[in-house]
């Protein structure tokens, strides 16, 4: 059994692989999800989910202690990964009925139940070490920093900063310190 495991600031947990190919491959090597479409998938609008018709991509989080991504939407199918982090964001990038394709920072995912799936916002750190900072400007002062592997949640995003929380402590990182958002995506 392959295992990723997460370097993280105050808490080691597991993204378990209990399979043998990749998140994305069927068993004979073909991709495994279906197209973003289901009946009446033609009124579509690109770019948009044709079952919630929110934006895709878009970031979520895993909702509960543990999230099984599946090969295809349903349960019928094989699971390839198995999340077990609280809060860890994914990027939704397929719908289809209820269930919810999705990939983490690696790349690796699958189809997850819409239940499993949290909309808060969340995000982690890529770089080793993240500082955070009072103001979106990389001369403010450091309030705190931020192991690599460190969820923090969203809390607001500008251009090129993020403001973020982990473990009760805000602060300003910039944009490619973390993953769970995209380059220019700006929210309060």
């Amino acid at each position: 059994m392959r295992q990723a495991i997460f370097a993280l600031g105050l808490a080691a947990a597991a993204l378990a692989w209990p399979g043998g190919a990749t998140a994305q491959m069927a068993e004979d090597g073909s991709a495994a999800q279906p197209a973003n479409t289901q009946a009446g998938a033609r009124d579509c609008p690109p770019g948009f989910g044709c079952v919630t018709r929110r934006p895709l991509p878009r970031y979520v989080s895993v909702k509960g202690a543990e999230a099984r991504a599946r090969r295809g939407p349903g349960q019928d199918h094989r699971v390839d990964w198995v999340y077990k982090r609280p809060g860890l964001p994914l990027r939704v990038t397929a719908e289809y009925e209820n269930w919810r394709r999705v990939e983490d920072a690696e790349g690796a995912g699958g189809w997850m139940h819409y239940a499993l799936l949290s909309p808060s916002r969340t995000a982690i750190v890529t770089d080793e070490v993240a500082d955070l900072r009072a103001s979106p400007d990389a001369g403010a002062a450091v309030v705190a920093r931020a192991q690599g592997g460190v969820v923090a949640r969203l809390l607001q995003c500008q251009p090129d900063w993020c403001r973020i929380s982990a473990d009760g402590t805000r602060g300003w990182v910039p944009k490619t310190a973390v993953w769970g958002v995209e380059p220019g995506e700006v929210f309060d």
